[in-house]
This record gives C-alpha cells, structure tokens and sequence, in this order.
C-alpha cells in the first residue's frame, strides 16, 4: 500500500522557488516597461499637424493609456500571485489544493507556479 503524498519535500520546493523567482524577476521588468510606457508624455510628432489629426490621436492615445494600464493592473496583480506562492513554499503549504487538499500536480506547477487550485477542482469550479 503506498502512501499519497501530502507536500512537496524541501528539494522540490527549492526547485519551484528558482523557477518563481525567475517569473518574478521577469514579470517586474515587464511591470515597469509597462509603468514607464504610463508616465512618458509621447506626441508622436503630431505637434505641427491639423487639429482633426491632433483629436484623433488623442482619442487612440487615451485607448492605448487605457489598454496599457489594465496590462499594468494584470502584471501586478500576477506579480502579487507569485509573492505568495513564494509564501506558501516559506511556509511548506505550496503546491496544495486549496479544494481538495490533494497535491497539485508537477507539470500544472511549472506551467501555473501561482496555482492554488489542481486541475480536478478547477474543472469543478467551471461546471
């Protein structure tokens, strides 16, 4: 009789730390390209143009502002899902189905280290 595992030993959190801590460092740098896309004043050289032009460009600019904000919005908030997921290996919980309790596989870890939910119970969630 083999027994189920209910965590994931110390090595293998390692491994998911390493792998979180290279998403981060990426989802930051993607963060403030977004943030610094936010801050910077752009005229795309449409000072010496018509109004008409000047009116549609600002009404596009606004579009953009506002698509890349929500980006900037998504990016912190998946930065903040990896923060904790860092938390959850701090405190030996990672990789635990908040659902089931069960140990959410490997393979959906490396592919979703944020996961909190294992495939069964987000197939129940979508029912």
């Amino acid at each position: 009789m083999s027994v189920e595992k209910t965590r994931y030993s110390d090595s293998e959190l390692d491994e998911f730390r390493v792998l979180i801590n290279d998403k981060l460092k990426e989802a930051y740098e993607d963060y403030d390209l977004l943030k610094g896309s936010l801050s910077h004043s752009d005229n795309h050289g449409t000072d010496d143009t018509g109004r008409t032009f000047n009116m549609m460009e600002d009404g596009s600019e606004t579009l953009s502002r506002e698509e890349v904000a929500q980006l900037a919005a998504r990016q912190e908030k998946f930065i903040d899902s990896l923060k904790s997921a860092l938390n959850r290996i701090e405190n030996k919980t990672y990789g635990i189905c908040r659902v089931t309790g069960k140990l959410i596989q490997k393979e959906r870890l490396r592919l979703v280290p944020h996961a909190t939910l294992s495939i069964e119970a987000k197939n129940m969630q979508n029912k």
